[in-house]
């Protein structure tokens, strides 16, 4: 269902401006996703990211976190939920291991994906916890030296540096898949924040089509905060569910360092 749509891609950078990190342990992002199709701008589900620490371990964590709300509920009578625990390199940035726990409605899956870079394989495999008989589902693929994952995807966007009119290509596993993402910046825009009105770059992640991450008519737009903090400010993915717009409503530190 869409939640997953959501997590693909919110960040990027500007070359003028001092390399900003990936990653800002303790940074908390919380948004709001609202649909409109036949009522306008639903609200249909939160979503939220926190990077923390790997315990005994300088890698990053990201915690992350999509559920249904209201209208959503209401509209198809399901609750949807999906968790990830992301662990990321913290050198190459790269993700090392994928674990996701998935909701919708009586079906529920667990899966984690394990990222081998010295075989250049991802081992994908999903269980079903109410079903202890169902055998593992299981997919291998081979991977590039810098693979993310939907949520990694996310940070690493973050230190690249981008100007209107380029293209750069990252490389995504999504359940044992891999797939190669353009992503083309295509403009520089005010947005309204939580920050208040604030320029922006805005993003396009060919993820819709034939042979890409989500094989059905669509696209995808992304606006990030032009300064060295990247913000993810603004998502849209227009698709046959309809519109969803995806808006940043905070933004916190768990810990001293920011």
């Amino acid at each position: 269902m869409f939640p997953a749509f959501i997590f693909i891609f919110a960040s990027a950078v500007f070359a003028q401006q001092a390399q900003p990190k990936s990653y800002v342990l303790g940074e908390v992002l919380s948004y709001e996703v609202k649909l409109s199709k036949f009522i306008k701008g639903m609200a249909v589900g939160d979503l939220n990211f926190e990077v923390k620490s790997v315990p005994d371990s300088q890698n990053y964590l990201i915690k992350a976190e999509a559920k249904s709300k209201g209208s959503l509920v209401k509209l198809f009578r399901k609750n949807y939920a999906q968790d990830w625990l992301s662990i990321a390199d913290v050198n190459t940035l790269a993700v090392l291991n994928t674990k996701k726990h998935d909701v919708q409605g009586e079906r529920v899956r667990d899966s984690e994906a394990v990222f081998d870079y010295e075989k250049d394989k991802v081992t994908y495999t999903e269980t079903d916890p109410n079903d202890a008989m169902r055998a593992p589902r299981t997919v291998a693929s081979e991977i590039e030296s810098n693979t993310q994952d939907l949520v990694t995807g996310i940070y690493s966007l973050r230190s690249m540096p981008l100007a209107v009119g380029k293209t750069f290509e990252i490389v995504v596993s999504d359940s044992g898949l891999v797939y190669k993402v353009p992503v083309r910046v295509t403009a520089r825009v005010q947005q309204k924040s939580i920050f208040g009105k604030i320029w922006c770059f805005r993003l396009e992640p060919d993820v819709f089509g034939e042979k890409r991450l989500i094989q059905e008519k669509g696209s995808m737009i992304v606006w990030i905060t032009d300064d060295t903090r990247r913000i993810p400010v603004r998502g849209q993915i227009n698709s046959s569910l309809g519109r969803v717009e995806i808006k940043l409503k905070s933004i916190r530190y768990s810990s001293k360092e920011k």
